[in-house]
């Protein structure tokens, strides 16, 4: 009975290959006269018919127009054989300028996934340290499980959000139909994670002063604010690169904004081998000894929050300067056509 209704999209090859078509074709035509480009531009039939697939609202990166500009005669003659590492189409250039001015968001919230991983390495070791007896002695709660509070939060935040934040925003504040754009939900976990930093070096600080060891529920507020960064930054990302991305594109999108993770792991541990190589010099000992007593993990999570508060700025001056795709028209028919042209397929 599912057979009827599948759908079987036809394969439209890597759109990693896609983007470095016209990465390759605008640079060996870097000596092309761009003035060229208004009347000798490289269009796919589709296109003509029904308008470009992907309207671009940027006059920006205008370099790569060459990568579509038809500088021979035989491809001017008859494009649809033209070499794609040479000659690609105006649908094509522009979805390469639609992936490649998220680069800078993206690069911007890698910070944001470094405090992010101090939930899983040093906030357990600290809460080892500490106090973990729970209701009676005979109870000692793992370290590991406080990381359960993210989750919970998230449970908690979401709906919150949807439910009463967006239209409490929407009908007294914005009038914007989602409240608060993507980017200001994304800008609002990037701060939370600045106070997230600031609270964890705040509860080191009064561990370290302590006689008696803290109870571990110290460490249940910056659990709780990262679930709300994670709640407003993932969750926005998540919708900025699949509504962003070109269409054929999303794919190479949904990778994007999960691999922000690993790489910030592995900035994560960069910056900890920095702290460690410049605290060692220093003379006064590694900050981050095997020995929470004795370290000065307090001050690691201080420079977390300074750099993750740079970092914000830089953010919201990227973010003043992006420009939203919209989608029009065509785009809808494109979508609705394709849909049910593959109805009955397999």
């Amino acid at each position: 009975m599912g057979m009827k209704t599948y759908r079987k999209q036809a394969p439209v090859g890597s759109p990693y290959t896609r983007l470095a078509q016209v990465l390759v074709a605008a640079a060996r035509k870097w000596r092309v006269d761009a003035t060229q480009a208004e009347c000798n531009m490289c269009y796919s039939e589709e296109v003509e018919e029904e308008g470009p697939d992907v309207e671009n609202n940027e006059n920006k990166r205008r370099f790569l127009d060459r990568a579509a500009i038809i500088d021979a005669p035989c491809t001017a003659t008859s494009p649809q054989g033209h070499n794609p590492w040479r000659l690609c189409t105006v649908n094509q250039v522009e979805e390469v300028k639609l992936v490649l001015r998220l680069i800078p968001i993206w690069l911007s919230c890698i910070m944001f996934t470094v405090v992010l991983s101090q939930n899983h390495t040093l906030y357990v070791k600290q809460a080892s340290t500490m106090q973990r007896s729970f209701i009676s002695h005979n109870f000692i709660v793992p370290p590991a499980s406080l990381q359960s509070l993210i989750g919970l939060t998230i449970i908690i935040t979401v709906p919150f959000y949807d439910r009463i934040f967006v239209p409490f925003v929407r009908r007294h504040i914005t009038g914007h139909p989602s409240g608060i754009t993507l980017l200001q939900r994304i800008g609002t976990g990037l701060a939370l994670s600045i106070l997230e930093a600031a609270v964890a070096a705040l509860v080191e600080s009064r561990r370290l002063r302590a006689v008696v060891p803290m109870q571990v529920w110290w460490l249940v507020p910056q659990y709780a604010i990262s679930g709300m960064s994670d709640a407003f930054t993932i969750v926005g990302l998540q919708e900025l690169f699949y509504d962003q991305m070109p269409e054929s594109m999303r794919s190479m999108g949904a990778a994007a904004y999960i691999s922000i993770v690993g790489i910030g792991s592995f900035v994560n541990t960069g910056v900890i081998t920095v702290v460690q190589g410049v605290s060692s010099r220093a003379g006064g000992g590694k900050w981050l000894g095997d020995n929470l007593n004795r370290a000065n993990l307090d001050k690691f999570y201080w420079i977390l929050a300074g750099m993750s508060a740079v970092n914000f700025c830089v953010y919201l001056l990227i973010a003043r300067g992006f420009v939203y795709r919209t989608v029009e028209e065509h785009d809808v028919r494109r979508l609705e056509r394709r849909g049910g042209g593959a109805g009955g397929r397999s």
